[in-house]
Order: structure tokens, then sequence, then C-alpha cells
């Protein structure tokens, strides 16, 4: 009695697909995610076995993101002034090219330091799309339709990540090394390609104001201001860069698990299969009444799942902290994507886009460089539960700093942004435009 009827919120939740255009925007990433989720296995599965540095799996993480952090600043103003669709359309040529690249260097066993040349190029693909493809959602999507898409898509996200590492796995087992892989990401990245080049995105207002250092700052500027955004960010940067053990899996599945390269794919697509439950549960359940703190406690999860998995020895008790911490991962993935989307105006979405793939860029390479740094100083196992720790530490750290993010609620009840963001905005080109 006074219950909502059941069968409309359902409706409701799958409504978003009905748009041809999401559905390509969905198909699209999915294509793309399998297709570097299967290169990212073959990656460290041929470089640890050439190898057998730990160093020289930290570098890959190092390689890719470095071009990141030096182009995505200028590639998330590119993306406010031009056609974001077009910008991911070339960008994932790029991404075609450098995977080109490695099956070629695998074929020919080439040097291992070349490897890392075609990792860079592959950075510099990523650094042009996921600015402009975060940005363009708004441009697809109603904002009614926003958290609905923002949870589906890393839902999808998710299924895709969790094929590609499987497949990756398959395909190293099966080839015996790694260049169907990459020849498979080429063809993933290639059907994406053409998919997001059907895209029709509404009109937006753009950028017009002249390039200068303060325009392309204006995005760092915005995040700084809104302090629901950069204590989300700081905590996804230093939690998964602390956190993460995703270099280190190699390492796992042949010295210590002893489950081989079919087992490496498996512990690979553990976090998206723990990672996709939790979407289909948050797009089914109703929202989040206290955000904020469901994803403070998510973090800490996320760290004290880390722990269990480098104490463990047994591999079925490993994927399932892994399957654990894809799950506390997705609650932090589905909160920030949401307030970003809510808190951002259109014509600096590209910017903020920018920002905030600096953030995860810098979690997830760095963090793989970070692993492989310390498990060479101390070992495998302490570098993961020390950073498992770590993590826990900067939950406390961002709680103290930021208290507003505790007490943040529904996400639904948050207003686009307004006044005070468009005077922000205005502000900014103002600093942008000469005397």
């Amino acid at each position: 009695m006074g219950e909502e009827p059941q069968e409309p919120a359902a409706t409701g939740r799958y409504a978003v697909f009905r748009d041809i255009g999401f559905r390509h925007y969905i198909l699209a990433g999915m294509a793309v995610t399998i297709g570097t989720q299967m290169q990212g296995v073959a990656v460290g599965w041929e470089i640890y076995e050439r190898t057998g540095s730990k160093m020289a799996l930290g570098m890959v993480g190092l390689a890719q993101v470095l071009p990141v952090l030096l182009l995505a600043i200028p590639s998330g103003h590119a993306a406010d002034r031009y056609s974001r669709k077009w910008q991911i359309v070339a960008a994932l040529g790029v991404l075609v090219a450098s995977s080109l690249g490695l099956a070629w260097l695998s074929i020919a066993h080439g040097p291992v330091e070349l490897i890392y040349v075609f990792l860079v190029l592959n950075g510099i693909g990523q650094s042009f799309n996921r600015p402009a493809r975060w940005a363009i959602l708004r441009e697809i999507v109603d904002r009614d339709d926003l958290v609905s898409a923002i949870t589906w898509n890393s839902s999808t996200w998710q299924v895709a990540a969790v094929a590609g590492p499987a497949l990756g796995g398959l395909l190293v087992a099966q080839t015996r090394g790694a260049t169907a892989s990459y020849l498979g990401n080429a063809a993933c990245c290639t059907l994406g390609a053409v998919l997001m080049a059907t895209l029709r995105p509404r009109p937006i207002a753009r950028d017009v104001q002249p390039v200068s250092l303060a325009s392309l700052l204006a995005g760092l500027r915005f995040v700084f201001r809104t302090d629901l955004l950069l204590a989300t960010m700081t905590l996804d940067l230093f939690a998964v860069l602390l956190g993460g053990a995703s270099a280190l899996l190699p390492v796992f599945a042949r010295d210590i698990l002893k489950t081989g390269p079919e087992g490496l794919g498996w512990l690979r697509a553990a976090p998206s299969i723990g990672s996709f439950a939790m979407a289909i549960m948050l797009a089914h359940l109703p929202p989040l009444r206290r955000a904020g703190v469901t994803l403070l406690g998510a973090v800490v999860g996320f760290g004290a799942a880390t722990i269990v998995f480098g104490l463990s020895t047994n591999p079925y008790l490993s994927f399932a902290m892994l399957l654990l911490t894809g799950a506390f991962d997705n609650i932090s993935v589905v909160v920030r994507q949401t307030l970003a989307q809510l808190l951002t105006p259109d014509s600096m979405r590209g910017r903020v886009s920018a920002v905030n793939t600096i953030f995860i860029t810098s979690s997830n390479e760095l963090g793989e460089f970070e692993s492989g740094v310390v498990a060479s100083w101390l070992g495998t196992v302490p570098a993961v539960v020390v950073g498992g720790v770590g993590t826990i530490l900067v939950v406390l750290s961002v709680a103290a700093r930021w208290p507003r993010l505790a007490a943040l609620g529904r996400l639904g009840e948050l207003e686009p942004p307004g006044t005070a963001a468009v005077s922000i905005e205005e502000d900014e080109e103002a600093r942008a435009t000469p005397p």
C-alpha cells in the first residue's frame, strides 16, 4: 500500500536502450574494451616470459601513462572545441596502429624495447579517446536517463572486461604466443571506430574562446573548486594507485598460484565479474540513500580484499578476493561518474573529463608501475599487502579532509549546474580572453 508499481520502474531502467545512439555507444565501448583487455593479458605474459622481470611489468604501465599525463589536457580542450565523435574515431585508429605494431614485433620476435614504443603509441591514442568518450555521453542521452546510462555503461563495460582477459588468456595458451590477441585488439578497435562514426550527437554549446593556457587549465580549476569532484577523484587516484595489483598478476599466476596463462586470464577477469554483478544490483536496487558513506565503505572493502588476496595461496580464495575488489570498485565508478556528469557544464565536459582521465590513468597505469617497483624492493606479497593497507589509510584521510563527501545523500537529488557553475565557467572564459 502506497508503494510505486514495480513494472514501470523496471521499464524506466531499460528505457535508455531505446536510443540507437546509446546502443552503438555501448557496443563500441564493449568492442574496444574486449580488445584492450585481450592485449593487456598478452603484453603482460609476453614481457614476463621474455624477461622474467617484475620491473619490466611495471614499465608497461609507465609507458602507457606518460602520454596520457602529457596529452590529456590538450585532448580535453580539443573535445570542447571540435567534434568529440571524430576525435574518438581518430584515436581508435591510433590504437589499431599500435596493436598491429605489437603483432608484427611478436611475429618477428623483435626487441622488447620496441614493445614499449608501441605501448607509448597506445597511450597517445587513449589520451585522445578517453576524455572525448566520457564527454560525448551527454550529447547522446537526456539528463533524466543519465544515471541509468552511467550504470548500464559500467555494467556492459564489465561484461567486456570479463570476456577480454579470459579470451586473451585462452588465445595465449592455445596459440603459444601473443600475436592473436594483438590482432584481435586491432579488429575490435576497428569495429568500435565504425560504430562511433554512426553516432549523431545532439548540438551543444562549444568553447569558442581563443586557445590559451588559462582556457586549457579551466577544467583543472573547475575540479579544484568543486569539492565533491576533487574528493572522489582523489579517493580513486590514491586507492587504486596503492591497492591495484593487476601488474603483478602474471607473477601470482605463474609463481604463487601456479595457474598458467589460462588462470591469468581468469584472475584478470575476476574484478570485472564482481563489478558486473554489482552494476546489475545497482541498476535494479533503489538509489543509494547515503552515497558518500557507501562510497567510503566500498573503498575500505577494496583495500581489505586486496590485503587478503596478497596473502592467499589458494587460487579460489584469490579469485574470490579479486571479485570483491571489482564489486567495491564499481560503486566508486558509478558515484564518481554521476557526480562529474551532473556537476559539469556542457562546454567544459571535455576539459573536466581530461582531468578525470589523468586521475584514473594515473591510478591504473602508475599503479602498475608502483606495484612493479615495490615488488622489486619488498617482494610480490608484501607489495600487495602494503598497498591494501595504504588504500584504507587513504579513505580515512579523504573523509577527514572533505567531510562533505560523507554527508552526500541521494545522487538523483543533485541539481544540474546552475548559476554557480555557470559563473565559474564564465570567470574562466574571462580569464582566457586576452585584454
